[in-house]
Formats: structure tokens, C-alpha cells, sequence
């Protein structure tokens, strides 16, 4: 063992010893803390915007009480308050002194999911669907890492709900893009797959992005659309390569494209079940609060 390695164990001893952590695991921390610290302040005016309206339509006493409906419509079914908060500010509203909020919505079956990866999903686990959608498509891609986004209702653009392999500094950066500069925005914009054969020349990326991917270790990548019946793209799912690519086979498009097509029916079956499901119990638990 050299006198640096001793070194650096006996560091790691007497912080385990005192409770202290090491600089590069503060740094971590502090990583970490700042990218909630983001998080939180991108949400924070969607559910200030929602606890408004929610306010106004029921005439509740106050804010918290609004943010109090989401929050129990969120923990009943099993669905983030952000999603809550998003469907609030985008769905139509409820016609006046409606005892029910959908009173003509038609249910579906749950649509399957077909690709191996796919959990038992049942209702409400969006989650565990998006986790086994990236899971698969790298499996498919032969690819180290990935992530998957949800189209943004309120923001427009795309925002990151999962990845695998990625950075903190790439997920930080990418954690929402708009309409153009990236490789999934295109794929987004057509509603096809896009192949980046390489990152260091293609022109789909702005100089800030691809400095953001090369840095990260991906050199190539690959966007498959998440897209409804009607063509919707709901989502994007994206693998990285370590090296530049000739393309992806037949076999292997035709692989994603189920997979985007899967996964696209499922969550526009989750919007209009799940997501209004939650909407609905809200509405009763207000009229319920409010006497209406």
C-alpha cells in the first residue's frame, strides 16, 4: 500500500470515528441537496398555482387546505403531488355544483405490456412501468446507461423521471429540455426515432448539450418516442453508447418501437384512469369540505 493510500484510509478511519465525512462525500451531499433544493423551487409554482384555483373553485379558507385535498388525492392513489398539482392546472374544470367531475368518462382495460422487463403493474404504478421501460430498452440497445422523460403539460418539453448510468451533472442538465437542441426533442418534434451516430459532430445538439453528453462518457445515442393510439408523443425513452454507432439493426428498431408504442398506450391509459381517478376523489373530498 503507498503512504497516499495509507493516508486516505486512515482520512476515511477517522471520519467514520468522529461522524465527519470525507470532502469528496460532502460534496456529494451538497450535490445532491442542491439538485432538490432545484427540484422543489420547479415545483413549487405549479402547486402554488393549483392550490389557487383549487382555492377559488371550492372557496376554501386557504392555501393549505387546497395543498391538503392534493396531498391526501396523491397518498390515495399512489401518484406524485406533482402529477396532482399538473392535472388541477390542465384538466377542464368540473361544470359548476357537478357532483362528479367526469360524469360521462368512458374506463378502458389496462393496456398490457408485453416486453419481459414489464413488472405485474395493476393501477397506479407508473413508476415501476417507466423503471421496466428503460430497463428493457437498454437491454434491447446493448447500452450502459439511459433515461426516460415525461412530456412537461405546463412547462412544454420534456423532464427526466428515470436514468441509469448518467452523472449528476448530466441529469442536473437535462433535467428538462425544451423543443430543440437535443436528439429526444427532435424525436419528440417527429414522432420517429432518432440516431445520433456521434455526438461530437451531429448537429442535432447546441455546443451546450453536447459538451454536457461528451463529458458524460456518451459518444452516441439513441431516442425512441413514447407515443398514444392517436400519435401523442407522451414520453421519450433514450439510450446511450460509449463509442460512436453505425445505427441500430432492423431487428432492433422494430424491438423499440413496440416498446415505445407499449409503453406510450399504457401511460395515456394512466392519464385518463389513474390520474382523473385522483381528480375525482378531490372533488368529492371538497364538495364534501365546502358544503356544495
Amino acid at each position: 500500500m503507498t503512504e497516499t493510500e495509507t493516508e486516505h484510509g486512515r482520512g476515511r478511519a477517522d471520519a467514520a470515528r468522529h461522524g465527519t465525512r470525507e470532502p469528496h462525500d460532502t460534496s456529494e451531499l451538497l450535490r445532491a441537496e442542491i439538485r432538490g433544493l432545484r427540484a422543489r423551487a420547479l415545483a413549487h409554482p405549479l402547486i402554488a398555482l393549483a392550490q389557487g384555483i383549487l382555492q377559488e373553485r371550492y372557496t376554501l379558507p386557504d392555501p393549505d387546505c387546497s395543498f391538503t385535498l392534493m396531498r391526501r388525492a396523491s397518498q390515495q392513489h399512489n401518484i406524485k403531488l406533482r402529477t396532482v398539482a399538473e392535472a388541477v392546472v390542465t384538466v377542464p374544470r368540473p361544470e359548476a355544483r357537478a357532483v362528479l367531475w367526469f360524469p360521462r368518462r368512458v374506463r378502458t382495460p389496462e393496456p398490457a405490456l408485453t416486453f419481459p422487463a414489464a413488472p405485474h403493474t395493476g393501477s397506479a404504478t407508473r413508476g415501476a412501468v417507466l423503471t421496466a421501460v428503460l430497463s428493457r430498452t437498454l437491454a434491447v440497445a446493448d447500452s450502459p446507461r439511459g433515461h426516460v422523460q415525461l412530456a412537461d403539460r405546463t412547462r412544454g418539453g420534456l423532464r427526466i423521471e428515470r436514468h441509469i448510468g448518467h452523472g449528476a451533472e448530466f441529469v442536473d442538465f437535462f433535467a428538462h429540455v425544451g423543443d430543440d437542441g437535443t436528439a429526444c426533442a427532435r424525436a419528440a418534434r417527429d414522432a420517429v426515432q432518432v440516431t445520433v451516430r456521434d455526438v461530437a459532430t451531429d448537429p442535432v445538439f447546441t455546443e451546450e448539450a453536447r459538451r454536457a453528453v461528451l463529458a458524460d462518457g456518451g459518444r452516441a445515442c439513441h431516442s425512441v418516442p413514447l407515443t398514444s393510439e392517436r400519435g401523442l408523443v407522451l414520453g421519450m425513452v433514450s439510450a446511450y453508447f460509449d463509442r460512436p454507432v453505425e445505427g441500430l439493426d432492423e431487428a432492433r428498431l422494430k424491438a423499440l418501437e413496440v416498446i415505445g408504442a407499449q409503453a406510450g398506450r399504457w401511460l395515456a391509459w394512466y392519464e385518463r384512469t389513474v390520474v382523473l381517478d385522483a381528480l375525482e376523489y378531490l372533488h368529492a373530498l371538497a364538495r364534501r369540505g365546502s358544503g356544495r
